[in-house]
């Protein structure tokens, strides 16, 4: 379970910049997760739920997370297509020439403070 490790990894920056802030409390953390990220949105929230019990400023904070859809691109055809829908294979010339543009990510989009 990977998730883990990431809600760690945020917590803990979360819990850095609250402190180098001097804030009371984090009350609400907005995080962008890519739909293809390999994140399993509930099991990241009960690792959140459970590591945010650990914490200095995250004991009352609510997660929210905002999927990000997963967007290729085609060099080939140079057009765009969702990624979880023709994985590498483009749509319009079935090209294979293909990345992902978006989709992958996990960040930080902003807290809420008090």
């Amino acid at each position: 379970m990977h998730e883990l490790g990431i809600v760690m990894n945020v917590v803990k920056q979360v819990e850095e910049v609250a402190a180098e802030n001097k804030v009371n409390k984090v009350t609400q953390l907005n995080l962008e997760v890519g739909e293809v990220s390999s994140i399993v949105p509930d099991l990241f929230r009960d690792c959140f739920e459970w590591a945010k019990k650990r914490t200095t400023y995250l004991k009352e904070c609510e997660l929210n997370l905002i999927v990000l859809e997963g967007i290729s691109y085609c060099r080939s055809c140079k057009k765009t297509y969702k990624t979880t829908e023709y994985a590498k294979e483009c749509p319009y010339c079935k090209g294979h020439d293909t990345y992902l543009v978006t989709g992958n990510e996990v960040s930080i989009r902003d807290i809420k403070v008090e």
